[in-house]
């Protein structure tokens, strides 16, 4: 223990303050004005945060209910063995073909993510990040003492993956690692398979590790065939998996992710901190374990809800004058244009100052998820996490609120 808090001394060195500080102030600013809207009467709509609205499978709800312990005890520090044992039957159906030993059971996906970048990286070391991406993922690379290094992608290109010449310019001698996150949050876009090749050859030149966070490989709406990092021939070893039950069954309260990989000493390395924390939630891991088993037809229609969602949102969005947004390919998120001076502003002034017969609505400033600055400043993320209903009221409240938004950019 006495060289991790070494490294964690060491990572307070590399801790880029301002800009996660600055991240942090503007998720209590805007979750403060939501709580001052709500207390006022205001209804809020919620297109901020991923939390899918759809329900838990009913085996997972059931196997809580109906549980029969009588002690609530610690569970193995790497996660009940027929939970991994369920998840090697899970991956098999996207052609993933691990063990049980492969897979450690985390505390969420952001757990696998954190303990990823600790077992991997050293202090300044460098991580290269196609951004608009997950803001969480400088937090965790803060904790471990790691440069995250961003590669910008456009909304103009549909946040396709920048060009490999571009990727390659950032490697240094300390570049240990690539993340990506695939179908990604918050853009929803879905790598090809030529640029899942790309990324594998970049991987084996440098001899770096892969982190791919797959948390949403259940929703892809392109028809082809998914890819995940797996998948990919020559870097089996190189490849850390990063996954979560949170999205897939509507179960983020439950706080069950996993961490996949292939790399005996990495594992061993992670296991580290597996048994410093003891052990992921109990109580969580039985419900997951459960859902695992939820039918066809619970995926499909969940699926199928997504669909209609992302087509009902987009087309609206893109009706709203001076609004753009691409079409995601995957997850339920999508990342919009707005006619707009400042997309942070213009957020905090439909919570605080905005009302439309009585309602509002919450978006994610898409600043939050650059760390190169100045991009995202008219954007925000929208997750289609609420009926077609409330999502054409909520569509209704944001063509009002830039119509009368005093920074617009438009004229009528």
């Amino acid at each position: 223990m006495t060289g991790q808090m070494t490294k964690y001394k060491e990572s307070l060195r590399h801790m880029p303050e301002p800009i996660m500080l600055s991240q942090i102030q503007k998720k209590v600013d805007l979750r403060g004005l939501m709580n001052y809207a709500k207390e006022k009467g205001i209804k809020v709509f919620h297109l901020n945060i991923g939390q899918p609205d759809l329900p838990t499978p009913q085996i997972g709800l059931d196997a809580l209910r109906h549980m029969h312990r009588r002690i609530l005890e610690y569970s193995p520090s790497e996660g009940i063995k027929s939970l991994r044992e369920k998840l090697v039957q899970y991956y098999d159906k996207f052609h993933i073909h691990v063990t049980a030993d492969d897979i450690i059971i985390t505390t969420g996906g952001s757990e696998a993510v954190l303990f990823s970048f600790m077992a991997c990286l050293d202090p300044g070391d460098e991580i290269i990040v196609p951004e608009p991406a997950y803001a969480n993922y400088m937090a965790f690379a803060i904790s471990a003492g790691a440069v995250i290094k961003t590669l910008p992608s456009s909304i103009e290109e549909g946040f396709a993956l920048p060009s490999i010449e571009k990727f390659e310019s950032l490697i240094t001698p300390k570049t240990k690692a690539i993340l990506i996150c695939n179908p990604n949050n918050p853009t929803g876009y879905l790598y090809t398979q030529r640029e899942m090749n790309q990324i594998r050859d970049l991987v084996k030149k440098y001899d770096l590790f892969l982190f791919s966070d797959e948390v949403y490989r259940e929703f892809c709406y392109t028809g082809a065939p998914y890819i995940s990092a797996f998948h990919l021939e020559g870097i089996e070893e190189q490849v850390v998996l990063i996954d979560s039950v949170s999205k897939r069954y509507s179960e983020c309260g439950i706080r069950i992710g996993a961490l996949i990989t292939r790399h005996k000493e990495l594992k061993k390395s992670v296991m580290k901190f597996c048994q410093a924390r003891l052990s992921p939630p109990l109580l969580g891991q039985i419900v997951a374990e459960a859902s695992i088993d939820a039918p066809e037809s619970y995926m499909l229609s969940t699926y199928n809800e997504y669909v209609e969602r992302r087509k009902h949102l987009i087309d609206g969005l893109n009706r709203i004058p001076g609004c753009y947004s691409p079409i995601p390919m995957g997850a339920f998120y999508t990342v919009a244009r707005l006619p707009v001076d400042n997309a942070d502003k213009f957020c905090e002034w439909c919570l605080s100052e905005f009302e439309y017969e009585g309602q509002t609505i919450f978006m994610a400033p898409a600043s939050g998820f650059y760390t190169t600055p100045g991009l995202g400043k008219n954007e925000v993320r929208l997750a289609y996490v609420l009926e077609k209903e409330e999502l054409s009221k909520a569509l209704i409240v944001l063509q009002k609120a830039l119509e009368t938004y005093p920074g617009r950019t438009i004229n009528e």
